[in-house]
């Protein structure tokens, strides 16, 4: 079966060898966040319903899996805000009815968990990853550029509705943008915020890769250090690469070059990260990215000492 809505495994920075479930078209989405590494949001909605079809999604998740690959996690995100698809819980329930044997993850950026049927979707899923950018409107309006309907008194309510509600494991992401979420108000907010919501595990995580804006700067070592101790007690840590096992594609032959174009159509990576996902070597993609760059159909983009590789957006 070719996989249109399945990506993966990728060696997660967060989840170790995650199989991807696509459960977006690209990018449609509620935020249109000025570090998104899937680009600008081309379609800015609240509108609920089936954006991909669930008993597609359940089709290639049945064919996949049923190989019993060596995974930590399925993980529900993808182009897009997954929770905008009203298939997302009959997903999350078929995975747990007949593969239970795999742990399940959700990637959101948590603005809809103020509706119950979104929280009911979601409550069987083993850890759920939601991103709080903002406490203050100035903030939230400036780093999530949100739907016009949206308030982050709204969205902040949910997730802590959710908290409340939720048995399973919640890892809060917080992405911090120098000079608009760093400061010590906004710092302060935060962990009172955190305090009562209290998330299994705080993320901390900043620009490491080409973001949907320009303007978005990356945040030191030193300044993420600084603010994990303003945390504490909170349990912290500070999301960073990390080298992790190659994956081996034994078989990469003819399929290598739309192996790359999936990978590198749900976000932008690094040669050695695509090699790790791949298990293609890095000569080898080396001339295949020469070649993709030639025909047009991707390109690169330096971040500090990081060259990223990209699908050209013309193609998307």
């Amino acid at each position: 079966m070719k996989y249109t809505h399945l990506y993966g495994p990728v060696q997660s920075r967060r989840l170790g060898i995650s199989l991807g479930v696509d459960m977006m078209p690209l990018k449609v989405c509620t935020l249109d966040c000025a570090y998104c590494e899937c680009g600008k949001t081309t379609r800015l909605t609240v509108e609920r319903k089936e954006y991909v079809s669930g008993d597609e999604i359940i089709a290639e998740l049945s064919d996949y899996l049923q190989k019993e690959p060596r995974l930590d996690y399925v993980s529900f995100g993808g182009s897009g805000e997954p929770t905008l698809n009203t298939a997302l819980g009959k997903c999350i329930g078929f995975m747990k009815k007949e593969f239970p044997r795999y742990k399940t993850a959700l990637l959101t950026n948590g603005t809809l968990f103020s509706l119950p049927e979104v929280r009911e979707d979601v409550m069987p899923i083993d850890l759920i990853l939601p991103s709080v950018d903002a406490i203050s409107d100035e903030a939230f309006s400036k780093v999530n550029r949100p739907h016009p309907s949206l308030d982050n008194r709204c969205i902040l309510e949910g997730l802590k509705s959710l908290s409340q509600e939720y048995k399973g494991n919640l890892w809060l992401e917080i992405f911090i943008i120098p000079g608009v979420n760093d400061n010590p108000e906004e710092l302060s907010r935060f962990k009172s915020y955190l305090l009562e919501i209290k998330p299994t595990r705080v993320q901390l995580n900043s620009l490491d890769r080409p973001g949907a804006y320009e303007w978005v700067k990356v945040a030191s070592v030193e300044t993420l250090k600084k603010i994990a101790e303003f945390f504490s007690p909170l349990p912290v840590e500070i999301i960073s690469r990390n080298s992790r096992d190659v994956l081996q594609n034994e078989n990469p032959g003819a399929d290598a070059e739309q192996t790359i174009l999936s990978l590198l159509r749900r976000r932008p990576s690094t040669i050695e990260e695509l090699s790790s996902v791949s298990g293609i070597t890095i000569n080898h993609l080396s001339v295949l990215l020469e070649k993709l760059i030639k025909q047009g159909d991707a390109d690169s983009e330096s971040v500090g000492i990081q060259c990223f590789y990209y699908l050209n957006r013309t193609i998307r």
